[in-house]
């Protein structure tokens, strides 16, 4: 009969654990948080010294009838949730709830589910740290204050089913400021200008670009500043003033955190950030591998740290000698990131075994576990290598008081780049005509090619570049960024399409809102002050009562303030092009739990409704009628005529509006390029860049 009982967070974590620890041992789950604050009421007594009212998350019964079974029958019991405030937090109301006062009872934590882990965690068993206990209580209660407090009145000002938080109304704020950026924006005109020399004794020409005087760098504002410069360099002939030949290095890429894996991943893999986490939690929890078992393979995935211990660092280094060669092993790694607070509760995210490959886990992992787990593999393996080193050249051409410079490098030494490349890292493309150069070089002008550019708004945020915000204005932390993104999305305060997030008139409304009447749950710097007083309170150096009293009462006064002050918001239905055939109005766009859906404004006295379909504004090739976006019952997307089952067109990729140069059928968007329907013709161009 087992002796010894662990107590994990989650069901996939037992069957790896118990095979780790054997038959003294036995290995149960809390599913997550067995205890939390009521969600009929606020649950927090202010008016008694701020004590929380937690009372037994619904559902959670069965489960903790199990656990004490267990625990009667157990010598020991060893907590083994999650290895940060969450987790801490739940090892203690588990304490609570199943009344393991008086037993022994220790906490036990791995940053990696393998066996040498979690057994070395048994031999450093400790107490529960109530300095993290109390870190999550305050951040829990701090975030029920705003979203009991403030959600209500939202509901009551604007719509029902509105929602307000102290991280995600930051967020909302964020984006809708960068909108505000964007629609303000106003473009500027500016030129640039190339010449094409011919080099004396070389075929291909050579392309420079204009750098401006001798007295420095300038810009050419207008079409009439370019035609100036071109009279003026009529006259001029070309030399080659100055050619400086180097060497630069590139460093090796740190290994991932949460925010960066988050980032790469949707830049990479266009996962989004709750894929991300949900995909990386099933490689750290274990997979089945051929002739292993069910092991963890990466990691914990919430951290905000760069380290990286000693053992994980000296087999990476032994696994790089032997496969890629002594050259190619790091002496010293710089793991950390330069001014910024981190916790550095944990390790950076990285394989449990460097030597299991992504292509020797292959056949034991899904399609998108293999694709995360080797931009993990690849990245951490890269952080242990040496950097990249370029042989640089650049060449400064004159002409009279004007001057071009051209430049080029060339790949010496690959270093991590055998193991991983980022979008700016050159691989190729390097100029042998300008390696070859010197002052000697005669040159012989053939021609100027010159364009007009206008300057661009900021780009709207997007998932990867909304969490890296967040990160470095130090609001939210690892655990926060996808659930965050996943509220406001799900609230339809902001939309995503092609990767960007758009608010909408709804998240407008409720930001305008919540900056009218709580300048400060919305204001960056103070959400980051709050981020760092829970930080403080972790480590043990304020009370969290201190915290969690500071901020109540404003709140409460900034509420009574706007429920008396704040006028009344309507939120105008979408009208749409479609006209309701029972009573002749614009029918209008509603949202039900299934999604977009048309509806008669005159509801009760009409009910009529039907299907939503978004068009693309694009005729039928058969019938003239519209083509609109449709699903499959699976789910699959693909384009069809609004006239369905009368007319049967559909494909799966989207139609353009350009027509096919060689025929006049319609064009298909396939990547970059645009392919005619008409397979006869099977014209290809390229698709227009997007202005």
């Amino acid at each position: 009969m087992a002796k010894y009982l662990v107590i994990v967070e989650s069901p996939a974590k037992v069957k790896t654990i118990r095979k780790f620890l054997g038959s003294n041992y036995e290995v149960a789950a809390s599913n997550g948080h067995v205890r939390d604050l009521p969600k009929s009421q606020l649950g927090i007594d202010v008016e008694h010294g701020y004590e929380p009212k937690y009372i037994t998350i619904r559902g959670k019964g069965d489960i903790l009838a199990n656990l004490r079974k267990e625990v009667k029958k157990a010598e020991k019991i060893y907590l083994a949730t999650d290895p940060d405030r969450e987790g801490e937090a739940i090892s203690w109301h588990l304490q609570h709830t199943l009344k393991l006062e008086g037993k022994k009872v220790y906490r036990i934590t791995f940053n990696e589910i393998t066996k040498n882990a979690v057994r070395e965690s048994l031999k450093n068993a400790r107490e529960i740290n109530m300095d993290l206990v109390d870190a999550q209580q305050a951040r829990r209660m701090l975030d029920r204050m705003v979203g009991y407090r403030i959600s209500p009145l939202l509901w009551a000002k604007i719509k029902r089913g509105l929602s307000a938080g102290r991280v995600q109304s930051v967020a909302l704020r964020i984006i809708c400021d960068r909108e505000e950026e964007i629609s303000a924006f106003i473009p500027e005109e500016y030129w640039s200008l190339e010449v094409r020399l011919a080099v004396r004794g070389e075929k291909k020409p050579l392309t420079a670009k204009y750098y401006g005087t001798k007295d420095g760098r300038r810009t050419i504002a207008s079409g009439e500043e370019l035609n100036a410069l071109l009279k003026d360099l009529e006259k001029e002939t070309y030399r080659v003033d100055e050619v400086k030949r180097g060497e630069r290095v590139k460093k090796a890429p740190l290994p991932f955190t949460t925010s960066t894996l988050q980032q790469e991943a949707s830049k990479t893999l266009n996962f989004s950030t709750q894929k991300t986490m949900r995909l990386a939690q099933q490689l750290y929890e274990g997979v089945d591998i051929k002739g292993s078992g069910t092991v963890g393979i990466i990691t914990y995935l919430r951290t905000d740290s760069t380290r990286v211990s000693q053992e994980a660092a000296q087999t990476a280094k032994e696994y790089i000698i032997q496969n890629y060669g002594s050259e190619y092993a790091a002496e010293t790694v710089d793991g950390k990131k330069s001014g910024q607070k981190i916790q550095d509760a944990h390790e950076a995210i990285r394989p449990t075994d460097l030597s299991r490959t992504p292509y020797s886990l292959k056949e034991s992992l899904s399609r998108d576990q293999f694709r995360l787990y080797q931009l993990i593999w690849k990245r951490f393996a890269a952080s242990r290598m040496t950097p990249a080193r370029y042989e640089t050249t650049s060449v400064r051409i004159g002409a009279g008081e004007h001057c071009f410079t051209v430049a080029a490098s060339k790949v010496v030494f690959d270093g991590f780049m055998s193991v991983y490349t980022g979008d700016d890292d050159e691989k190729a493309g390097n100029n042998t005509l300008v390696r070859g150069i010197d002052k000697d070089s005669e040159l012989t002008f053939l021609e100027f090619e010159s364009g007009q550019h206008f300057t661009q708004p900021p780009a709207h945020y997007t998932e990867a570049s909304l969490v890296r915000a967040l990160e470095e204005l130090g609001i939210g932390r690892p655990s926060t960024y996808a659930p965050t993104i996943t509220t406001i999305l799900a609230r339809r305060y902001v939309t995503k399409e092609n990767k960007n997030l758009y608010v909408t008139e709804l998240g407008e409304v409720v930001n305008g809102m919540m900056k009218q009447a709580f300048p400060s749950i919305v204001d960056v710097s103070f959400t980051a002050n709050l981020e760092a007083l829970l930080d403080k309170v972790e480590e043990g150096v304020i009370g969290w009562k201190t915290v969690v009293s500071n901020f109540y009462p404003d709140l409460d006064e900034a509420v009574n303030t706007a429920e008396k002050e704040l006028a009344q918001v309507r939120i105008a239905d979408e009208v749409s092009d479609e006209v309701c055939e029972l009573c002749g109005r614009q029918m209008v766009i509603k949202y039900g739990p299934h999604g977009r859906f048309l509806a008669c404004p005159g509801f009760p006295d009409c009910r009529n409704t039907k299907p939503y379909f978004e068009k693309t504004g694009i005729a039928c090739p058969q019938c003239g009628a519209d083509i609109v976006l449709k699903k499959t019952k699976k789910g699959r997307k693909y384009y069809g005529c609004i006239n369905n089952p009368d007319c049967d067109f559909m494909v799966w990729q989207k139609p353009s509006d350009i027509r096919c140069s060689q025929c006049g059928s319609l064009m298909l968007e396939k990547g970059s390029k645009l392919v005619c329907i008409n397979e006869t013709c099977g014209n290809v161009m390229e698709k227009p860049k997007n202005p």
